[in-house]
């Protein structure tokens, strides 16, 4: 049998004293138990994990987006930009990216560069980022009008990323796997993060899927056990 170390020990102990993880809580009673547990020397990310009912393998329940959370996620997110129009590159920079640029930058990802989280394109330079395809796809990296990183409005892409905006992607188990926020959050605004994006995964789910969409839902710190949420789908196809 696996030891326990002492701090998930801890952990276990704080939570039973709010309910303990036997059973599925609601979103303000999980994310208590959550920052109760919190216990790293570092400030822990907050995290949700999501199983869908989903057919990954078929091409219409591919199921990936971007939502910008309500309250940001409590990360300083480094994106960089491809574009050829110098007024566009420094509005991107001004914006936050730390890098903007056109062939330069291409050539500079190819050649190894992938120290950033978001990668924003505008469509004219999709003809040079597609070689890029090799680098960028394994790290989930690729930009795409479906994501919100292929945009004309280069600028306004970059602050929505740097503000707390997320990309996300089903696996092929069809789990998706946010960020929602930091131990340090107030309840309040991580419940709000939480409740908001299952709201958007309700809305976004493909028509092909019958039945309950949302099988289960997880919420869980850095370096925490996960705690089960109970959610309802208001609906049912």
């Amino acid at each position: 049998m696996k030891q326990r170390s002492k701090r998930y020990k801890a952990q276990i102990a704080e939570a039973d004293k709010v309910g303990g993880l036997k059973s599925p809580k609601d979103i303000p009673a999980a994310v208590a138990v959550i920052k109760k547990m919190a216990r790293a020397k570092f400030t822990e990310s907050v995290d949700l994990s999501v199983k869908l009912n989903l057919d990954t393998k078929k091409a219409d329940q591919q199921f990936r987006g971007s939502f910008a959370m309500p309250n940001g996620t409590g990360r300083d997110v480094r994106v960089i930009a491809f574009v050829d129009d110098a007024d566009k590159i420094a509005a991107a920079l001004a914006a936050g990216a730390i890098k903007a640029g056109g062939e330069d930058i291409v050539k500079e990802v190819d050649g190894g560069f992938t120290d950033f989280d978001v990668a924003i394109s505008t469509p004219k330079m999709m003809r040079l980022v597609g070689r890029l395809g090799k680098v960028l796809g394994p790290r989930g990296l690729m930009p795409s009008p479906k994501s919100g990183t292929v945009a004309d409005d280069i600028a306004g892409a970059v602050r929505e990323f740097k503000g707390g905006k997320i990309e996300f992607r089903a696996d092929a188990a069809g789990n998706v796997h946010v960020r929602v926020g930091n131990v340090k959050f107030e309840e309040a605004k991580l419940a709000h993060n939480i409740t908001a994006f299952l709201a958007h995964v309700v809305d976004a789910r493909p028509s092909s899927v019958k039945g309950v969409f949302i099988e289960s839902v997880t919420v869980s710190s850095t370096m925490g056990p996960g705690v089960r949420i109970a959610f309802v789908e208001q609906k049912e196809v």
